[in-house]
C-alpha cells in the first residue's frame, strides 16, 4: 500500500506460499506472522517468552578462575594455543530455541475467488490486510491489549482451528485442544507440553461470530453465514496447567461495552503510530516507484523508493519485535521450530547492530527491551565474572535465549567465555538514551560500575613497559594469522575496557572515578600493522586475519567514537586501511552492513553505497521486506531489515554529546531528501533536508550548550539554546 510522502507499507499480489513471506505485526511481547491465501489463510503466533527447554535447568558457565593465571602465564610466553585448553571440555551447547506457538487457520468450506488477491501492511497502524474477491481479512498485534486481533469478512463458511503442525515441531510434543460454543460464538484452545518437562504453552481464541451461527468441528469450530469473524488470541506459557475460563474471561472483556475491531486498534495506536511516526525519511521518489509492491521493488536495487520503504519497514519490524526482549535473531516471528543459531540473542554483532537506531531514530521503546533484557540477567552476570575470571562485577554473555545469562555458548572455534566486551556494546545504547535526554538512569550507572569493577579484577597483568594486557583477549569471531582464537590484546577489548571504565567513571565522580580513569590510561594504545591497518591485536607476533565477516577490531570507529577523522585523524586513515583490506567472507547480511557503519564514521560514502549495493542486490529481502542472512533469501534473519535504518541515519547524521556532522557520508545516489525527527546526542531534534543545491538543517534543542558542527568545509563551533530553534544553510556540494 501507499500514502503520500514517504511510502509506509508494502504488499505483494499474490497468494505467499511459505511461512517465510508471511507479513509481519507484533507488540514486542505477541507476534503475528500472516500469510496462506483466500482458501486457507493462516496466522502463525510467536511469543517472546516461548523458549524449548533443552533437557532441564540452564547450563552454567564454566568453572575455569583455578586456571587463569596458569593460562595467562603461558600466552604471555609466546604459547599462542594456551588458551584452547581454558574450558570444562564439555561441546558446544546452544541456548533454548526460540520457536512458533502455532498456528490459526481459517478455511474456507467452499473454494472462493482469489481474484485480485493481496496482502499488504500498514506501518503507521501494524496493520496485516489480505484482500481478495469475496474476501477480507485484517490483523494486529495490540500493544495496549495484548492481543492478536483478527476480523475476516467473507461471503462463505469457515472452519477455524488452532494448529501446531509447523516445521519442526516435536513428534514428542504433548498436544491437546479444546473447543466449546460461547454466546459470543466459540472458544479455542491449544496447550502444549514439552518432552519430559512440567513446563507447557497455551493459546486461547475467542471467536466472535456476527450475522451467523457456530458449530463445532474438531479440532475447531465452524462459523456458517457469518458477515463478520472476530478473533481474539493471546498465548501463555506456564507449568501446571492454565485456567482457560480465566483467559477467556480476559478475552471477553476486550469486548464489553461493544468494542469492536476499530475501538482495539483505536487503543493500539495511540502507542503504535506515535513512536513509528517520530521520525520519518523521504528520498523523492517517484510515485510510481513507491506505488510498486515489495515483491517488484526489492528487485530495482536503484531505486530511491526502495531505500524508502526499506527504513520505514526496518523501523516498523524493530519498533514491532521490541518490548518484552529487544529483537532476536529471528525478530519476534518464525515458524519453524529448528530456528537457525536458536532464533537467539547474540551480542558480538548482530543484536547490536540491530538495535543500532534505537537512539537517533526516536525509539527508545528499543531501548527500553534491551535493558530491561540486561537487568533481567545481572545475577548471572555476576557468576560468570565470578567463576571464569575469578572477578568482582559482571561479564555478558555472546549468546542468550533473553532467560539465561550464563555463558555456556562456546567451543574451540568460538570462545565466547573469554570475551569480556559484551557488557559494554550492550549497555552503549543505554548510555546513548541518557545523553538524548541529558539525564543518567541510576540503573545504568549501576551496571557501568559493576563492569569497572570487573576490569579492575580481570586487567592484573602487564608488560615490559608496565602497560596493562588483556589476557586472554578474544576478537569475535576471528583469529589471528599464526594463532588460536584466545589470544592478547584484541583491539575490541581494548577499546571496550577504555569506554567502560571512562563511562563508569563519568557517571561516578569522585574517588572510584579517578581510579577507573586512571586503569583505562594504562591500556596500551592500538597498534598499527605493516600495512598500515589497524591491527586487530595489538601485541607482536599477532598478524590480521582480513577475510572475515566480523569488524571486531573497528570498535572503535563504531559504535563508539573513540577513532574519528576529527580527533584521531591518524587512527582514523589506520582504521580505514583496515577496512579496505576487509574480505567478506560468507556474505553475511550483518558483515556488509558492519561494514557500512564504520564506513560512514570515516566518512567514506562510496564505501557504504558499495556495502548497501552488496545487500540490495544480493536477494536478502523477502516481500514482507524481512531480510535473510545469507544471499538468495537464505535463512530467514532479521539483520539486514533491522540494520539498514542505521546505515542511511550514520550516512547522513551523526552525533555524540559535543558534535555534530551533517553528510558525513551520503552517497551520491541519493542527491535530493529530507530526513525528519532525528534525536542528537547533545540533546536536540534535527530536521534535514537536501537537494543538488543544497541543504538545510533545522535543530531544536531543548539545552543549552556549544558544540562542534563539522560538514564537507570543515568544522567551526556552534551555540545553541535551549528552546530557541537553530536553522543552519549549506551551500551546494
Amino acid at each position: 500500500m501507499t500514502t503520500t510522502g514517504p511510502v509506509h507499507g508494502t504488499w505483494e499480489p499474490a497468494p505467499a506460499a511459505r511461512w517465510e513471506d508471511g507479513f509481519l505485526s507484533g507488540n514486542g511481547h505477541h507476534g503475528a506472522l500472516v500469510f496462506g491465501d483466500p482458501n486457507d489463510d493462516r496466522v502463525i503466533v510467536t511469543h517472546h517468552t516461548l523458549v524449548r527447554p533443552n533437557g532441564g535447568e540452564h547450563a552454567r558457565p564454566p568453572r575455569l578462575a583455578a586456571e587463569l593465571a596458569d593460562v595467562q602465564d603461558r600466552l604471555l610466553a609466546g604459547d599462542l594455543k594456551a588458551a584452547e585448553g581454558l574450558t570444562d571440555g564439555r561441546p558446544l551447547q546452544w541456548v533454548q530455541p526460540f520457536h512458533p506457538a502455532f498456528q490459526t487457520r481459517l478455511r474456507r468450506t467452499a473454494t472462493g475467488s482469489a481474484d485480485g488477491y493481496r496482502r499488504s501492511v500498514d506501518f503507521t497502524t501494524g496493520e496485516v490486510t489480505a484482500t481478495a474477491a469475496d474476501w477480507t481479512s485484517r490483523v494486529f498485534v495490540s500493544r495496549v491489549d495484548d492481543v492478536i486481533v483478527q476480523r475476516v469478512t467473507t461471503t462463505g463458511d469457515l472452519d477455524i482451528s488452532l494448529d501446531h503442525r509447523l516445521p519442526g515441531a516435536p513428534p514428542a510434543l504433548g498436544v491437546g485442544h479444546g473447543a466449546l460454543r460461547t454466546p459470543e460464538g466459540a472458544l479455542l484452545s491449544l496447550r502444549a507440553r514439552y518432552p519430559d518437562s512440567d513446563r507447557a504453552y497455551t493459546g486461547v481464541t475467542l471467536v466472535a461470530v456476527t450475522g451467523g451461527t457456530t458449530e463445532l468441528s474438531p479440532p475447531g469450530v465452524r462459523a456458517a453465514g457469518a458477515s463478520t469473524v472476530l478473533l481474539l488470541t493471546r498465548v501463555r506459557r506456564h507449568t501446571g496447567e492454565l485456567d482457560v475460563s480465566a483467559e477467556a474471561g480476559g478475552l471477553r472483556e476486550l469486548l464489553a461495552d461493544g468494542q469492536s475491531y476499530d475501538t482495539l486498534l483505536a487503543r493500539h495506536l495511540d502507542l503504535h503510530r506515535t513512536a513509528y511516526t517520530r521520525v520519518t525519511l523521504d528520498l523523492a521518489a517517484g510515485p510510481a516507484e513507491r506505488a510498486l509492491p515489495g515483491s517488484e521493488l526489492i528487485k530495482q536495487s536503484a531505486k530511491a523508493a526502495l531505500l524508502e520503504r526499506l527504513f520505514a519497514a526496518g523501523r516498523y519490524h524493530l519498533l514491532s519485535a521490541s518490548g518484552l526482549n529487544p529483537p532476536r535473531l529471528t525478530g519476534l516471528w518464525t515458524g519453524d521450530w529448528d530456528t537457525a543459531w536458536s532464533g537467539a540473542f547474540t551480542t558480538n554483532a548482530n543484536l547490536n547492530l540491530q538495535t543500532a537506531s534505537s537512539a537517533a531514530a526516536a525509539l527508545p521503546e528499543v531501548t527500553q527491551a534491551q535493558s530491561a533484557l540486561i537487568y533481567r540477567q545481572l545475577s548471572q552476570w555476576r557468576e560468570n565474572a565470578g567463576v571464569v575470571f575469578g572477578a568482582r562485577g559482571v561479564v555478558a554473555p555472546a549468546h542468550t535465549d533473553g532467560e539465561s545469562g550464563y555463558s555456556y555458548h562456546f567451543d574451540r572455534e568460538y570462545p565466547h567465555q573469554l570475551w569480556t566486551s559484551g557488557a559494554d556494546w550492550l549497555l552503549k545504547p543505554l548510555v546513548e538514551h541518557d545523553e538524548i535526554r541529558g539525564e543518567r538512569d541510576p540503573r545504568t550507572a549501576a551496571v557501568l560500575a559493576e563492569v569497572a569493577v570487573f576490569y579492575e579484577d580481570f586487567l592484573t597483568r602487564t608488560d615490559a613497559d608496565g602497560r596493562i594486557v588483556v589476557v586472554p583477549s578474544y576478537s569475535p569471531e576471528n583469529r589471528p594469522a599464526q594463532g588460536s582464537w584466545g589470544a592478547v590484546n584484541a583491539a575490541m577489548d581494548l577499546s571496550a575496557a577504555r569506554h567502560a571504565l571512562r563511562t563508569a567513571a563519568d557517571y561516578h565522580p569522585g574517588p572510584d572515578a579517578d581510579r577507573w580513569r586512571a586503569l583505562a590510561d594504562r591500556l596500551p594504545a592500538h597498534r598499527v600493522n605493516a600495512d598500515g591497518a589497524l591491527a586487530e591485536w595489538a601485541w607482536p607476533g599477532l598478524d590480521d586475519s582480513y577475510d572475515h565477516r566480523h569488524l571486531s577490531h573497528l570498535y572503535g570507529v563504531w559504535p563508539l567514537d573513540e577513532i574519528t577523522p576529527y580527533d584521531t585523524p591518524d587512527l582514523a586513515a589506520a582504521a580505514h586501511r583496515a577496512l579496505e583490506l576487509r574480505g567478506a567472507e560468507n556474505d553475511s547480511a550483518h558483515g556488509h552492513l558492519h561494514h557500512a557503519l564504520v564506513a560512514a564514521r570515516l566518512r567514506d560514502g562510496e564505501r557504504v553505497a558499495a556495502a548497501l549495493a552488496r545487500v540490495l542486490d544480493g536477494d536478502f529481502f523477502h516481500a514482507s521486506l524481512m531480510s535473510s542472512h545469507y544471499p538468495d533469501l537464505d535463512v530467514y534473519n532479521a539483520d539486514a531489515a533491522h540494520t539498514l535504518p542505521a546505515v542511511l541515519i550514520e550516512a547522513l547524521v551523526q552525533s555524540t554529546p559535543d558534535r555534530l556532522v551533517l553528510f558525513p557520508a551520503r552517497p551520491r545516489a541519493l542527491p535530493e531528501g529530507r530526513l525528519h525527527g532525528i534525536r542528537t546526542r547533545f540533546g536536540a531534534v534535527l530536521d534535514l533536508s537536501w537537494t543538488p543545491d543544497g541543504a538545510r538543517a533545522v535543530l531544536k534543542p531543548h539545552r543549552t550548550l556549544r558544540i562542534g558542527l563539522w560538514t564537507s568545509s570543515g568544522g567551526r563551533p556552534l551555540d545553541l539554546v535551549a528552546g530557541e530553534d537553530h536553522v543552519l544553510t549549506l551551500g551546494s556540494w
